[in-house]
């Protein structure tokens, strides 16, 4: 149900920015679900100029695919399901649990009013900010509207923008760089992790779970390593950060190192960074954010699952833990699935671009990455759209695939494909494998 809903939201989405007073000039089928897809998944490919191909009609749609496809459609659908309280059966628990990841279905539905909630304030302060930033350049009503556009799409981790250049014309600006990254994060750590932090800090929980500990490490050592390897390999290449000073070059690897993770705003050119560079990129990218955010990817929590497991193996010890606390081997086995049915989607869909659409590998990987990922930064067509502007129409239904894909998770979507699996009592013998 939640893979259909989001079918279905997309081919409404597609269906209204294809109406005549949406667009300016030609729009394809493809390329209006394309960007369909891109809004609901969050995360932000474009094969149209969102400020220059689409009217301010066309600019609320995608703007509205954003928001409910951040937060999900089942969810939002169920939102207003209680605010009409109407009576919910457990299957809609059961369904919301899924849409949130959260961790049971007691309290969902409380959970869930202080997740609307908590998006309404995070998303007006945010638009409060930018727009009172967007002021000193454009008159109030357009800076209200753009103030509030990119708020949403930054904590929505989508990475729409409505300048051409995206964020390049502001990449030593202090208030765009640390707002704009600042939402992404808080948008992609998710709202469990929110909620708690919120009650730990009112005294009203005594003690931070493993969960959050977790996500929150993880994402900050990502966060800190990509921006390392971003200074690192950039510093003198001067096609990038080289021409700049010191402090922009600090502030520029900070904006890139964040939404190489979760959010496609870019405030310097993809297309210049050195090969090694943008491979890096497709790891973090791969990543993505946390559980129950709007980022997509294989999840913080699924990486350092795997390393900690990793560690205890080569320590020769079989009980892995973290924090004082012991992880079952069950979810840190889930973790190593993620990751090698993650990396076959990836390789799959890499080889088959490569070989349909004849461009640049280590570009076609990388779009290929920020697309399952949902992340959306991307190398260029040479202008102003993505990487995929440059793919056949085959190409594109590639990478729509791929942001569905990566939207709903890899389990799910597999799920989706080759069915759940059937219990069965049976217990074979032991056999002997030798590593």
């Amino acid at each position: 149900m939640i893979f259909m809903s989001f079918v279905i939201l997309i081919g409404i989405g597609a269906f209204l920015l294809m109406l005549p007073f949406a667009h300016n000039g030609e729009l394809s089928v493809v390329d209006a679900i394309f960007t369909a897809t891109s809004a609901v998944c969050v995360t932000g490919l474009i094969v149209k100029d969102t400020p220059v191909d689409f009217t301010g009609f066309g600019h609320v749609v995608i703007l509205s695919l954003i928001q409910i496809g951040g937060l999900g459609y089942m969810t939002a659908v169920t939102f207003l399901a209680i605010m009409r309280r109407k009576k919910l059966g457990y299957r809609d628990r059961l369904i919301l649990k899924e849409s949130l990841n959260y961790p049971g279905v007691s309290g969902i539905f409380r959970f869930l009013k202080i997740v609307f909630a908590s998006i309404v304030i995070i998303e007006l302060v945010g638009a409060v900010i930018l727009t009172l930033r967007f002021l000193v350049d454009m008159p109030l009503d357009d800076a209200v509207w753009f103030g509030l556009f990119h708020s949403v799409s930054a904590f929505n981790n989508a990475g729409f923008s409505l300048f051409s250049d995206n964020m390049m014309g502001f990449r030593s600006d202090l208030v765009i760089n640390i707002t704009i990254p600042l939402l992404i994060i808080i948008g992609g750590l998710g709202y469990l992790v929110l909620l708690e932090l919120y009650n730990y800090r009112k005294k009203s929980l005594t003690r931070i779970s493993t969960h959050t500990k977790l996500v929150l490490w993880t994402s900050a050592i990502l966060i800190l390593a990509s921006m390392s390897i971003i200074l690192s390999l950039e510093w003198d290449n001067p096609k990038s950060l080289g021409a700049m000073g010191t402090f922009e070059k600090f502030i520029a690897a900070w904006f890139a190192s964040v939404n190489y993770r979760t959010a496609g705003f870019n405030s310097i050119d993809f297309s210049t960074f050195n090969e090694s560079d943008l491979f890096f990129g497709t790891i973090f990218m791969i990543v993505g954010g946390s559980p129950g955010g709007t980022a997509g990817g294989i999840k913080t929590t699924v990486l350092a699952l795997a390393v900690i497991g990793v560690w205890f193996t080569l320590r020769g010890q079989n009980n892995p833990h973290i924090f004082r606390r012991s992880l079952v081997p069950y979810q840190i086995n889930k973790a190593y699935a993620i990751i090698f049915v993650a990396s076959f989607y990836i390789l799959i869909s890499t080889v088959v671009l490569n070989e349909s659409e004849n461009l640049h590998f280590v570009r076609t990987l990388f779009e290929t990455c920020s697309a399952f990922a949902t992340v959306g930064v991307s190398t260029g067509n040479g202008g102003v759209l993505s990487y995929s502007a440059l793919f056949s129409d085959v190409g594109k239904l590639n990478i729509i695939l791929l942001m569905l894909m990566g939207r709903i998770g890899v389990f799910a979507f597999t799920i989706v494909i080759v069915g759940k699996a059937v219990q069965t009592r049976i217990k074979y013998a032991e056999g002997k494998v030798i590593i």
